[in-house]
């Protein structure tokens, strides 16, 4: 990869992983349009790093109040409180992804990339965003969550593994489906993909320098720099979007997705670019 390549990237990387837009759908269709070339889904899983450090600085008071009390808890039954079954609640929610991503890890990194793939999921689950949006209740508070809640929006993670789906909007999407309101199932969310991003992540550091399959490889100083512009342009990002979700709502994205992948259809469709 050139270093044009890995800023170009890392930025897209950081300003579209926390929308409900897919950053791994947006690297790849930028890689190819841009550089004619797949960045790899190894990149895409190590540069999330620095995304989800950004996560990690954002909520670093909700983390540790939710650490805390979750210790607490296993050990005297009266500290039971909200934070302390959030915290078993981002534990079970982490475990259907955790399989799903072992199971279909080659799949993931080589035809899941397909543009047509791409194109046609950032179009038919713009349907389902819009869905959510319309049907949510958004009555429900952190307070009255369940495993079953937690069950589902892990399984609605697991859509993320295709790109083009989008992590946030389908889990996002979920908690509307189970009544949350944006802004917490937003934030739900986000705690939930904390696990399993870092685990990705570091698992795939070593294929980012030698590929399996398509990709670009990338050097260790490219990887390091590519992971902190990520970093600081996630961190923008999801203190933008939690603000944005308070007052508006999940249409606009909507509409977004629906012209990209309608423009990537028509790139394809013309040969202007290629699939894989």
């Amino acid at each position: 990869m050139s270093w044009v390549q890995v800023i170009v990237l890392a930025i897209i990387q950081g300003m579209t992983e926390f929308l409900p837009v897919s950053s791994s759908g947006h690297l790849a269709i930028a890689s190819r349009v841009f550089f004619a070339e797949d960045a790899g889904a190894s990149f895409t899983a190590v540069t999330q790093l620095g995304t989800e450090v950004a996560v990690l600085v954002y909520f670093a008071r909700d983390i540790a109040r939710i650490v805390k009390a979750w210790f607490n808890g296993l050990f005297v039954a009266a500290h039971r409180n909200a934070d302390y079954w959030l915290g078993w609640w981002v534990i079970i929610g982490t475990i259907p992804i955790g399989a799903f991503g072992l199971l279909f890890k080659d799949e993931i990194r080589t035809g899941a990339r397909n543009l047509w793939l791409i194109a046609i999921a950032l179009i038919v689950f713009s349907a389902v965003i819009a869905a959510a949006e319309h049907y949510g209740r958004q009555t429900r508070r952190v307070e009255q969550l369940t495993w079953k809640d937690s069950v589902i929006v892990g399984l609605a993670q697991c859509l993320a593994l295709v790109p083009g789906v989008s992590r946030s909007g389908a889990t996002i999407s979920a908690g509307l489906f189970l009544g949350m309101n944006r802004e917490l199932a937003a934030r739900f969310g986000f705690l939930l993909a904390i696990p399993a991003v870092f685990a990705s992540g570091l698992f795939s550091l070593p294929d980012a320098f030698h590929p399996v399959g398509e990709g670009m490889s990338a050097s260790g100083p490219q990887l390091l720099v590519a992971t902190a512009i990520a970093f600081v342009v996630g961190f923008a990002a999801v203190a933008w979007f939690l603000r944005f979700l308070v007052r508006h709502s999940m249409y606009w994205f909507v509409g977004y997705r629906v012209a990209l992948g309608t423009v990537v259809l028509i790139l394809l469709g013309t040969g202007v670019v290629s699939a894989v």
